[in-house]
């Protein structure tokens, strides 16, 4: 079981382009609609469970599906293979070629349609009824706007909540939310100072366990941290680094293997993936404890339904975003379209639907070229 969960993320890991609703709808094809390892209701209290805790989701995700299918090991093995260290590093020579924009060109509009596919079979499972059906709308609706996901995704779990408490209104369970929030304000140092790895690791670990959101949110640590107070980074490296996580596949956290690699080569590369991406495996391993109890509380189910549908909300909204940048031409239309035929109309394994569209997105360059 142990290799088996390892080929499957080190697949993954190599394959996951276009961030975390990329990652959830390839995870789903894998492990639920081919291997089924979990159904689709245990997979969605996943989702929903890994956005309220700090760290990278999708990579979280993959974490814990390793310890459903193959136990602590598993744990272990799914987190690192999926993460793939070598890829930033690659990118920093290779990222800018001509021929790396042309695999992006054929690989995103299948990503794509493998996100809607995804959706849709999430979205029956999550969507019964008004109350989450409205949820999911709003949220989409508000993420558009700009509202913060993690906002979105409390009042998600409010409104879950308050549909089963009509009289009475407990949220004992949330303000433990702000409690890494509160750990990463007290954690500082002041001023400029010296590489070292100690330095790097502590600042990187601090990341991993407090931060939640998007890649966005990311940037924003990271220049506080090694532009502004370290004074290790320049502007140009820091948006040189977030590219590396947008365009690279794995999970948008590997930003942080680029960042210690410009910094300290190799050994720090290998420093700061470690620091950053830690405190997920911890989280995880306490997640695994408390979710299945979780799930038979009627309180916590209830909450679950409401993230859960604000969780899909986000995805369908980032999905929106995804496609304006995919969906660029006739060409790329027509692989959408494509590709939905094959993921609705066939099983083929996702990682063959996305090398098809990378040789797809190479060959209309060179006869175009």
């Amino acid at each position: 079981m142990v290799k088996e969960v390892a080929l499957l993320f080190l697949k993954l890991g190599c394959i996951a382009f276009g961030g975390p609703a990329a990652h959830i709808a390839l995870m789903r094809d894998e492990v639920v609609r081919r291997r089924r390892w979990v159904d689709d209701q245990e997979f969605l209290d996943l989702v929903g469970a890994t956005h309220l805790i700090p760290g990278p989701n999708s990579t979280e995700l993959a974490i814990y599906l390793g310890h459903r299918r193959a136990g602590r090991l598993g744990l272990i093995v799914a987190g690192v293979c999926f993460i793939v260290l070598g890829l930033a590093v690659a990118y920093v020579h290779y990222g800018a070629a001509p021929q790396a924009e042309w695999l992006l060109y054929g690989i995103k509009p299948v990503i794509l349609a493998i996100i809607l596919h995804a959706l849709w079979g999430l979205g029956r499972r999550a969507l019964r009824g008004p109350v989450p059906a409205l949820v999911g709308g709003a949220v989409i609706a508000l993420y558009l706007l700009g509202v913060n996901e993690l906002l979105l995704l409390f009042l998600g779990g409010v409104v879950g909540l308050l549909s089963r408490l009509r009289k009475h209104l407990w949220t004992a369970g949330f303000p433990a939310l702000g409690l890494p929030w509160l750990v990463g304000s007290l954690w500082s140092w002041a001023g400029p100072a010296d590489f070292s790895l100690p330095t790097l690791f502590l600042n990187f670990l601090k990341i991993g366990a407090v931060l939640y959101g998007s890649g966005y949110v990311l940037l924003a640590f990271l220049k506080r941290d090694f532009v502004d107070r370290l004074g290790w980074l320049t502007d140009r490296q820091l948006l040189d680094a977030i590219a590396v996580g947008q365009l690279t596949p794995g999970p948008v956290f590997t930003t942080a293997t680029f960042v210690g690699y410009v910094v300290g080569g190799l050994s720090a590369a290998l420093v700061a993936t470690i620091g950053i991406f830690l405190p997920s495996f911890v989280f995880v391993a306490l997640l695994s404890r408390l979710l299945s109890w979780a799930r038979r509380s009627p309180w916590v189910r209830d909450v679950l339904d409401g993230v859960n549908a604000a969780s899909l909300g986000l995805m369908a909204g980032v999905t929106w975003q995804l496609a304006r940048a995919a969906w660029v031409d006739v060409f790329t239309a027509v692989l959408v379209l494509g590709a939905l035929v094959v993921v609705f109309g066939t099983r083929l394994n996702s990682a063959w639907i996305v090398l098809g569209g990378a040789g797809a997105g190479v060959l209309f360059k060179l006869l175009s070229s």
